[in-house]
């Protein structure tokens, strides 16, 4: 056989990838655009002409119909990537994207701009359902962890564009920044070719060899024993055409389900969408010794570099191993990131330290962008078969959304009722339950084909 190139795959997840940082401008575009409405009006500053003022709740509703469009996104995707393919679903994922940013370019009371913030939710469900299957089935054994982990580096993307951009221009600017992504992205993508394992399942078995040729970069004698491979899994796996209730027709599948689900939960319940969503407020709560925005530029940065490191280790030291690690050190940033706010909230003298929650924040989202930022999407993308996948990721993602939506609407009330210091120590031990989790249940994927890991599901 001859050896296998995996440039070209880089190159798809890359592509595919793209489309994640239209979500991470959705979900950070919170942090530098809210307070710009939701302050005192100054005619002095034009950021804020012509702009009626949000208050809490009005601002609670608009960071969080983002995560409420993305229950349904899925769904949507669900349908469409078994009717019309991954890469095309993909594709139409930023048509929600581009119209919700255009509604708020021109848009100025709070009801159009919650109705654009959630049609542009509903394209990040879209693209967290599809984008990691995919990834999942052109990637090879051997590198398939690493670019399923590109979903998180490159949805860090999207949070930079909006944490380095919106501090510093107006926020009509800023929705048109956010504008462009989509287009960007759907002109990148549309190149590539469509997954070989949906091609096999709707009988195209030609473009199929197609496909995998160039995603390996052999001839058609050097893919072909693994073209077969995939004919005769997706032929075991397609026999019964998928239902919902499939998820749970098997050992393997409901394995996988909770699994799955238990990833995603322990992902959103360690408050990171909070975290990133309201960066800008605790820092300018923290009253540490950078300004808020600049702080959250600092949190971009890390985040990036940090999401980088994932794609060189996660196959040498494993998805469970990292899991574990990002657990262990959210639970250590977020209680350090707890006592800072307990000691300022009752009024002891934390000048000394207002370095503390920049420091504490930063290490957070470092271990998070190493582990439980990027696996829990690889780990869905290696977990179900071919005919039940589809249902599988929109249930998934959707469940993802729910908890999402739910921290993020609240988080501000939980804050300002039990306080910062109660609501980041609730987080660690929700990520406390997440290790233990892992610990417990998740089997090691790394290095298996999708045909052993079904194996191992079902034993």
């Amino acid at each position: 056989m001859e050896p296998s190139r995996v440039l070209t795959q880089y190159l798809a997840a890359t592509a595919a990838n793209l489309a994640t940082v239209m979500a991470g401008c959705a979900l950070g575009w919170t942090s530098p655009a809210l307070p710009k409405v939701s302050i005192p009006k100054d005619p002095q500053n034009s950021e804020n002409e012509g702009w009626a003022l949000f208050d809490t709740e009005e601002t609670s509703w608009i960071g969080s119909l983002t995560p409420a469009g993305a229950i349904v996104g899925p769904f949507i995707a669900a349908n469409l990537a078994d009717a019309i393919g991954r890469k095309w679903t993909l594709l139409l994922s930023a048509i929600p994207s581009f119209i919700g940013w255009m509604m708020i370019i021109f848009v100025e009371t709070v009801a159009p701009i919650c109705v654009a913030r959630f049609i542009i939710g509903v394209g990040v469900g879209m693209v967290f359902a599809v984008a990691p299957m995919y990834v999942g089935e052109i990637s090879e054994n051997r590198v398939r962890g690493a670019l399923g982990s590109f979903l998180q580096l490159l949805i860090v993307v999207g949070f930079l564009v909006e944490y380095c951009i919106g501090p510093y221009v107006q926020y009509s600017i800023l929705a048109v920044v956010s504008a462009i992504i989509p287009v960007m992205f759907a002109v990148s993508f549309f190149f590539f070719p469509e997954s070989p394992y949906y091609l096999l399942a709707k009988g195209k078995q030609e473009e199929a060899a197609k496909a995998l040729q160039w995603f390996r970069g052999q001839s058609r004698n050097g893919i072909q024993k693994e073209l077969e491979g995939m004919q005769a899994t997706v032929e075991e796996e397609m026999k019964n055409k998928a239902k919902l209730s499939d998820l749970i027709a098997t050992k393997g599948n409901i394995k996988a389900l909770y699994l799955s689900l238990g990833l995603v939960a322990g992902q959103q319940l360690s408050g990171i969408n909070a975290v990133l969503f309201y960066s800008q407020d605790i820092f300018t709560a923290s009253g540490g010794s950078l300004g808020g925005a600049e702080a959250t530029i600092i949190i971009g940065w890390v985040m990036f570099l940090a999401s980088g490191v994932t794609p060189l280790v996660v196959e040498r030291l494993g998805r469970k191993m990292l899991l574990l690690i990002s657990a262990g050190g959210m639970i250590l940033g977020l209680i350090v990131l707890g006592v800072y706010f307990f000691m300022s909230n009752d009024g002891q003298d934390v000048s000394s330290i207002g370095w503390l929650p920049i420091i504490s924040l930063v290490f957070y989202i470092v271990v998070y962008s190493v582990g439980f930022g990027p696996l829990p999407w690889a780990v869905m993308g290696e977990l179900f078969p071919s005919n039940v996948k589809s249902n599988a990721s929109a249930c998934t993602a959707s469940f993802c959304w729910v908890i999402g939506f739910l921290i993020t609407k609240f988080y501000s009330n939980m804050a300002e009722g039990l306080g910062n210091h109660y609501t980041f120590w609730i987080f660690a031990i929700f990520t406390a339950c997440s290790g233990a989790f892992i610990f417990f249940l998740l089997p090691e994927t790394k290095g298996k084909s999708l045909q052993e890991i079904q194996a191992i599901l079902n034993k």
